[in-house]
């Protein structure tokens, strides 16, 4: 069935560009390189899946189709030219090549056949709305902690828990641990989903290209699937379980203290500088008053600083974190004044901070003198 269409460059560019990690993501079939085009009087829907997530979007456009017209074709090579047109854009769709032609320009690219593809999710089962912005804003908070290739299978994903009480994001790389909660969204019947780091980026790059939509949150089979106004996105899951984290997050004989964030984010980057890619750990003494805060590395040098201490009322504590630890979560904090709970040398520092309906907790291993050494 031939037939043409017109979409806008810039349209159909956001699309194209959307699909180009999974596109270009090798996997065991060849056809995964393409993009599935599915073409109505109305509207055009691209389709592009790594086996491992998937992604559906779609556009107005203006055709003289009578019914669907479905082909696959390269998704780097057509995103690579139509990023080189501008304006309308015409399509003209045979059984072999797909024609292209904007201002001056007339381009042709070869096509596959549709059914080449392998299958895609159907019949999503959506479970409740949540602000884009907001899910972004929650990602954002723990996304930065997931490891990339973690011998445990299980800490490179991110877990999403949904009850009757709140929304939670947890990521830990082991050593530290990241969870963002709210009680804006909630589900009547517990669940839990392992989301793959690459999914999770994925779908804060689609948040971030439509921040003020809503997006549903929802299953499809085994996979969980967020759908915007223009895309649905399918990405499995991590089977292994999830780290039972709970238990380090109980603050029973911890002491309370407030600091100055700026103060002591500049602090541990002079201390980060000193390290030279060794694992050096920096001690940290707490009491009324003041944090001292000293370090030594032989082959660098040393660092001797004192801030200052709100709200630490008794008690001295002494402990040893490794800098870039700490330094990587009070980046996600946002507030002038940085809340935290500290009991001894071998319990974790637990630092929160609540605001526009989140409440986020950071948590950091200590680490003692024979292991940075």
């Amino acid at each position: 069935m031939d037939g043409k269409f017109t979409a806008t460059q810039k349209d159909l560019l956001t699309l194209l560009s959307s699909m180009q990690p999974i596109c270009n993501k090798r996997t065991t079939l060849d056809v995964t390189e393409s993009v599935l085009f599915q073409v109505t009087p109305r509207e055009l829907t691209l389709k592009g899946t790594d086996l491992e997530i998937s992604l559906q979007a779609n556009m107005d456009i203006e055709s003289d189709f009578t019914d669907t017209a479905s082909f696959l074709i390269s998704g780097k090579r057509i995103f690579e030219l139509v990023k080189e047109l501008d304006g309308t854009i015409e399509f003209k769709f045979s059984d072999t090549q797909l024609g292209l032609r904007a201002g001056g320009v007339d381009l042709a690219l070869n096509i596959k056949d549709a059914q080449e593809f392998p299958p895609f999710p159907e019949r999503i089962e959506n479970m409740m709305s949540v602000e884009a912005s907001f899910l972004l804003d929650m990602l954002n908070k723990v996304a930065f902690l997931i490891p990339q290739n973690n011998a445990n299978a299980a800490l490179n994903g991110m877990l999403v828990e949904l009850d009757a009480h709140e929304m939670a994001l947890v990521a830990t790389d082991g050593h530290s641990l990241a969870r963002v909660t709210t009680p804006k969204y909630t589900l009547a019947e517990e669940k839990k989903w392992l989301m793959p780091k690459r999914a999770v980026l994925e779908l804060k790059k689609l948040l971030e290209a439509y921040p003020k939509d809503n997006v549903f949150l929802g299953v499809c089979g085994n996979q969980l699937v967020f759908s915007g106004k223009n895309f649905n996105f399918f990405t499995k899951l991590i089977a292994d379980p999830f780290p039972q984290y709970k238990a380090v997050l109980a603050k029973d004989g911890f002491t309370p203290a407030r600091l100055s964030r700026d103060p002591f984010v500049r602090t541990l980057k002079r201390t980060s500088c000193l390290l030279a890619g060794q694992f050096v750990s920096t001690q940290f003494a707490f009491s009324p008053g003041k944090l001292k805060v000293s370090m030594q590395n032989k082959e660098v040098g040393a660092l001797e600083e004192e801030l200052s201490l709100e709200d630490f009322s008794e008690g001295n504590v002494e402990s040893r974190f490794y800098s870039p630890y700490l330094l990587n979560g009070l980046q996600a904090f946002p507030d002038a004044a940085v809340n935290f709970f500290i009991k001894n040398n071998v319990k974790p520092i637990i630092f929160e901070a609540s605001n526009n309906d989140c409440h986020m907790t950071y948590v950091v291993m200590p680490v003692s003198a024979t292991q940075s050494e």
